[in-house]
């Protein structure tokens, strides 16, 4: 559907009229405080899991379910095939005792039922004209139960009544056992009043009751080489998945998992030699300056893939480094010191804090020993002088097995052996020890390393460096590319400052394009004001997309203020603060003063819309804990934003400042204020900064 920007109303409103509806404002909360809960929580798609779990758990028993399931299996009476000459004979029916024996071990190994069994889903039409959620857990039981699924939800219907029947309409029973469930408006008017008195906080979403702890490995870029947008998309991404999880109330480490120990550092070190021989040496290299460092890597690089010997002198510079030796150590440190301020210029512009340094070399006095202990449980083999792992599922293009290098054949470890030694860190090693015993691992890298992770993850769990309880998951992202198609990781006229500096610019001549009045304020704040919405463009463009896809990132995508962008999203705040201020009657250049909560009224279908979508806020962001998907994120931004254009600029009656009475008014504005809160709370965990006025 094609979105457009509404221009805005034109409506004149005094001075004395907005002063009284800050009276007003100020009566509305002195009348409905009472109404508002302080320990009021929105309500999602998980506390209604939990009460459905509830209740299936005191209706039935899982193991005489799972039973069920077993048998009805073999009542269903499937004709059995005859053999044709040639074919495998047909394996004979089961016997009775057989058939009860497989159900009672599946009875025997039944568990209580999860959220899994609820079969709770969202209601996916845009207005919820079924309901806000439909439970389908009575067309799973049904079969094993023994009963009509209809009747199987009417039970589970009258569980929930009491538990839920406080907030729902009245709860229906549709098509063949499908359980509809409509929050009342009574609740949706407390759900956004509780948004409003927590606008600028947490807008009333509950912390999880199980915080975990979660490592997030991301950005990870290369020592003594350029960061490209690869490792750029990872940045935003995997800033974007810490700051949600921390939100939810998990504890959350950031990981940067910098490649300072491969190849290219043992080429550059050699290269070093040749051009600063004082980089070496361990009292004179922190007064060296190495340069421009991607001069120096592409200038190693050229020498790495023309010169044999070159190639084999660096592949060894590795394995001394490796070793401790203090020359190869020396240069190291200078690399790493003077690739550390680049990619902190990157940080700083987007505003990454919190990322902890911890990058290959820090894992290295663990590596011998997850040979060692590979090689005591028989995983690891001998192939051609280097130690290998042959992995399950994994072979080259003739067939034979695709092995798994631990350690070269000149003793050097591998990447390989580098992440098994972090997953036995960020999993087994206990707290006292540095460990992490993590609950949760999360990688984000480009797609291409997911058969690598597979394998690395597969090996650990085979060898215990796993935890039974932790969760290891490799989070994909796509590539990168420019309006040809190539990828601009490998174009090596796009850097990632280039890139940055060029959005940044971009949003500049867009704002003095916008502003004709370039007066000395406007002139104060565009730069600022241009970074903001440059950089959140940025950022906006990689985290919109379904992060497995590739994009190609254009000046139209960069400038549109048509659908799914930052620049729309950025503007429907904009507008909402000058809404607020007009009807307030604040000045323009001030910071915006938030109404506070007042009654709700509703009095069109744009409203209940607006509200409807506004509070199933708790159910997007478990959404991406679960999936890691931050697009579904830009997605409920841009409806929201939709939603609201709707309320204030399609509905004719529903102007916030001629409204009826200053109750409606109140409460319009108090729409605002929560439509306000969510934008930038979703764009606080996006990375982006909101902007009052563009």
């Amino acid at each position: 559907m094609e979105t457009r920007l509404p221009s805005k109303k034109k409506k004149a409103t005094t001075t004395a009229s907005a002063h009284a509806s800050l009276d007003t404002n100020k009566k509305a909360k002195n009348n409905n405080s009472s109404e508002i809960q302080n320990n009021f929580e929105l309500k999602g798609i998980e506390w209604l899991q939990d009460n459905v779990v509830s209740v299936l758990n005191e209706l039935y028993d899982p193991a005489e379910v799972a039973r069920g399931n077993v048998l009805a299996k073999f009542s269903k009476g499937k004709k059995k095939k005859k053999a044709k000459n040639g074919d495998a004979p047909i394996e004979p029916e089961m016997t009775e005792s057989e058939k009860q024996a497989l159900s009672d071990e599946a009875a025997a190994q039944a568990k209580p039922f999860t959220r899994k069994d609820a079969m709770v889903t969202p209601e996916t039409h845009g207005h919820r004209l079924f309901g806000d959620y439909q439970v389908n857990a009575a067309m799973g039981l049904a079969n094993a139960l023994g009963m009509s699924p209809v009747a199987c939800a009417n039970q589970i219907v009258d569980g929930l009544k009491p538990r839920i029947g406080s907030l729902m309409d009245e709860i229906k029973i549709t098509g063949p056992g499908f359980v509809n469930l409509r929050f009342q408006s009574s609740y949706l008017e407390k759900a956004v009043q509780a948004m409003v008195a927590d606008a600028s906080g947490r807008l009333a979403i509950p912390k999880t009751p199980n915080p975990q702890r979660i490592v997030v490995d991301f950005s990870s870029p290369n020592i003594a080489k350029e960061m490209h947008v690869g490792h750029l998309r990872s940045t935003i991404i995997g800033d974007t998945l810490c700051n949600l999880l921390e939100f939810l109330g998990h504890d959350v480490l950031r990981l940067n998992h910098v490649g300072d120990w491969g190849t290219q550092v043992g080429m550059v070190v050699e290269h070093l030699r040749d051009e600063y021989p004082s980089a070496l040496d361990r009292e004179s290299a922190e007064s060296v300056d190495v340069g421009d460092l991607d001069v120096l890597y592409k200038a190693a690089k050229k020498r790495f893939d023309e010169d044999d010997d070159f190639k084999t002198r660096a592949r060894q510079n590795v394995v001394k480094l490796q070793s401790g030796n203090p020359e190869e150590v020396a240069a190291w440190e200078a690399l790493c010191a003077a690739s550390r301020i680049e990619y902190q210029k990157i940080y700083d512009l987007l505003d990454i804090k919190g990322l902890e340094e911890r990058g290959e070399s820090y894992y290295n006095k663990y590596l011998n020993d997850v040979v060692v202990e590979l090689k005591r449980l028989g995983l690891a083999t001998e192939s051609d002088g280097a130690k290998v792992v042959i992995v399950d599922g994994y072979t080259n293009r003739d067939g034979s097995p695709f092995p798994m290098i631990i350690q070269k054949s000149d003793g050097g470890f591998n990447y390989a052996t580098t992440d098994l030694a972090a997953v036995r860190h960020r999993s087994m090693i206990p707290k006292e020890e540095s460990g992490e015993q993590a609950d949760r691992v999360l990688y984000v890298t480009d797609a291409g390393q997911a058969n690598h992770f597979e394998m690395v993850f597969q090996v650990a769990k085979k060898a215990g460096f796993c935890s039974e309880n932790t969760s290891l998951e490799h989070v994909p992202c796509g590539l990168v590319q420019g309006e040809d198609g190539k990828n601009l990781a490998i174009r090596s006229e796009d850097t990632v400052k280039d890139l940055l500096t060029e959005a940044v610019r971009i949003a500049g001549k867009d704002l003095l394009k916008r502003n004709k009045n370039h007066d000395e304020a406007f002139l104060d704040r565009v730069d600022r004001v241009s970074r903001i919405v440059g950089v959140g463009t940025f950022k906006y463009a990689n985290l919109s997309m379904n992060r497995e896809s590739n994009y190609k990132l254009t000046d139209s995508r960069m400038l549109s203020f048509d659908g799914n962008k930052a620049q729309y999203i950025m503007y429907a705040y904009a507008r909402i603060c000058g809404i607020v201020r007009k009807a307030s009657g604040q000045e323009e250049s001030d910071p915006v003063v938030w109404p506070e909560p007042a009654k709700i009224i509703v009095s069109d279908y744009t409203e209940e819309h607006l509200m409807r979508k506004l509070v199933v806020l708790p159910d997007v962001l478990s959404n991406v804990e679960r999936h890691l998907c931050p697009n579904t994120i830009c997605d409920y931004l841009f409806e929201i934003s939709q939603k609201f254009n709707l309320f204030y600029e399609d509905c004719e009656d529903c102007s916030v400042n001629n409204a009826e009475t200053p109750e409606l008014k109140a409460s319009r504005l108090s729409l605002c204020t929560a439509t306000a809160g969510t934008i930038r709370l979703l764009l606080r965990i996006l990375g982006i900064q909101v902007v009052e006025k563009l």
